[in-house]
């Protein structure tokens, strides 16, 4: 799971801790935890100007283990400390019918609750939001991929979006900071 960070223009990548034993993870033949990217603390937050929060979709919601994340932000929240500090989300999902707006929609719960301005990705992409010629995740929520059984990569209009939405969500943090 990882969840990344956005601080000044294109700060850092963590990831939230994992909830699940090897034994389940093997079970579930999930992919090997990235040893190069840190697990982040919920009082990390403090220091960023903006967010863009990744993670994969289960059922339609966000994964367990962000959830425990942001679960575990509750002295944050107590403070509201990220009030009115700029996010978004980026997703993937197994399929078509994996929840792709769904995940999106119940994410930014969480935002709310602590007061940040939740910034869609709206149409500004241009012409690649209404690309119909090969598949593609994403909505005007934020950023997306499909990932099958894990084995499909993001495409590179997939990227671009991506790399797009942080560079959009980087135009508000470096706004609001000024």
């Amino acid at each position: 799971m990882q969840l990344k960070v956005l601080k000044e223009h294109f700060g850092r990548m963590e990831q939230v801790p994992e909830t699940l034993s090897d034994v389940i993870l093997q079970k579930m033949k999930a992919l090997p935890k990235a040893d190069d990217v840190p697990e982040i603390r919920p009082e990390q937050l403090l220091e960023a100007d903006g967010f863009l929060f990744g993670f994969p979709s289960r059922f339609g919601v966000m994964s367990a283990q962000c959830k425990a994340f942001f679960d575990s932000t509750h002295e944050i929240w107590e403070t509201q400390a990220l009030a009115g500090k700029p996010a978004g989300i980026f997703w993937s999902t197994g399929f078509h019918g994996g929840g792709q707006e769904l995940t999106a929609l119940t994410a930014v719960t969480q935002l709310a609750h602590h007061g940040m301005i939740f910034v869609p990705l709206g149409y500004t992409f241009g012409k690649g939001m209404y690309e119909m010629n090969e598949v593609k995740g994403g909505s005007s929520y934020g950023a997306g991929t499909f990932a099958a059984d894990g084995s499909r990569q993001p495409t590179e209009l997939e990227l671009q979006q991506a790399f797009y939405q942080g560079k959009y969500l980087a135009g508000f943090a470096k706004k609001l900071k000024n």
